[in-house]
């Protein structure tokens, strides 16, 4: 089934792409931040089944879009994804098939893909699965994994190399890269003529993998070199870097935006793949990450929201189980919550690992912090 978006934040439109990825015969057929672009793609193709909608967009609004595609194209399901759980009566009264709140969950989310495909398929028993032709805005996923689409499909690598490859050229942010780095950072621990023949061939599997889904000519080969031309192409973490750097200061009005950027971070660059190329970079990413969601739980904390700052706290911890400062704000919730015994476990926890992993004891800091928790905590009965 295809399917589009239209929020007038793009960074919804990663998110929402990424989730939507994951289930089966669904196709973003488009992604839009104002209703009129979406209607007039609409206009062109009346195979899309089923739409996700901002509610609170300039312009026109979700639920106004909504009311005129349901005389325009009765077909169209749509779904509202919004912050605003105030408006789900009235979306009803559209006859909207779902309401989901942001942030939406994975399986919330396939819910209502599930629904809105036993609809289609009652409607249109007969309906034939409509093959594209045009190749579509490249989404490049490189934050825990290495995947390429469009709105044909997704590329599925001849080889492990020849992800590798897109993967290096990637990084290379459109520069040419010569042959003679790419033998010596890919093919280093072979003879200079099988290098050579195995990057050539790699070369040759990368394009006919991206051949399958109408872009084999991204890969250019530029004076002894290659290049990769993706032009409009959104990359999940590039656009990832640009909304961290653009969010200068956290504060209570944009937490919900900073929320939204943390979830783009989906795993570390290229996923478990682990280009020892790469490491730089990767590391790099991940001092990003870390240094915006302890950002993001320092807001969280001062709003008294110890859920979604735990969330991350446990994420965080996931990441580096050894981080002190990690430790000392899980420590504090549980001291927000009167959670005495949570408190008790972690530290107890935290002891253990010091002395198993290391060696060594916790800091006088940690020790001297710890017992205050418990002495707050124990006044308070």
């Amino acid at each position: 089934m295809k399917v589009i978006l239209v929020d007038d934040e793009p960074v919804m439109h990663l998110i929402l792409r990424k989730m939507l990825g994951k289930l089966p015969d669904v196709h973003v057929a488009g992604a839009f931040t104002d209703t009129g672009s979406a209607a007039a793609f609409l206009r062109e193709h009346a195979d899309v089944g089923l739409a996700f909608v901002d509610l609170s967009m300039p312009g026109e609004s979700g639920l106004a879009f909504a009311a005129r595609m349901e005389v325009a194209d009765p077909a169209l399901q749509i779904v509202f994804v919004t912050s605003h759980k105030e408006f789900a009566l009235e979306a009803y009264d559209l006859s909207v098939m779902d309401y989901l709140v942001k942030p939406v969950s994975q399986e919330r989310l396939q819910k209502a893909v599930n629904r809105a495909q036993t609809n289609r398929r009652v409607l249109h028993p007969a309906a034939p699965t409509a093959v594209p032709t045009e190749s579509g805005r490249i989404v490049v996923t490189m934050l825990g994994d290495v995947v390429v689409s469009n709105d044909v499909g997704r590329v599925k690598w001849i080889s492990r190399r020849c992800a590798e490859l897109f993967a290096y050229l990637l990084l290379g942010r459109g520069k040419r890269i010569p042959r003679s780095m790419l033998l010596t950072d890919m093919f280093g621990g072979m003879n200079e003529s099988n290098a050579a023949n195995y990057l050539n061939t790699t070369v040759y599997q990368l394009r006919k993998s991206l051949e399958a889904i109408g872009i084999r000519d991204v890969v250019r080969s530029e004076n002894d070199g290659y290049a990769l031309a993706l032009k409009d192409a959104v990359i999940d973490y590039i656009e990832f870097e640009k909304q961290v750097d653009n969010l200068l200061t956290m504060e209570s009005r944009n937490v919900e935006s900073a929320l939204q950027i943390e979830r783009l971070y989906t795993g570390d660059l290229f996923g478990d793949k682990a280009y020892v190329w790469a490491i730089h970079e990767t590391e790099r990413y991940v001092e990003m990450y870390t240094a915006f969601v302890k950002r993001l739980i320092e807001v969280l904390v001062s709003l008294r929201d110890t859920a979604s700052a735990s969330k991350l706290l446990i994420k965080l911890n996931e990441r580096n189980p050894l981080d002190e400062s990690v430790l000392r704000q899980r420590m504090t919730i549980c001291e927000m919550t009167g959670d005495k015994k949570g408190l008790k476990a972690l530290y107890t926890h935290y002891v253990q690992l010091l002395n198993r992993e290391l060696g060594i004891r916790p800091s006088e800091e940690l020790i001297y912090f710890y017992d205050l928790c418990i002495r707050r905590l124990s006044n308070k009965k």
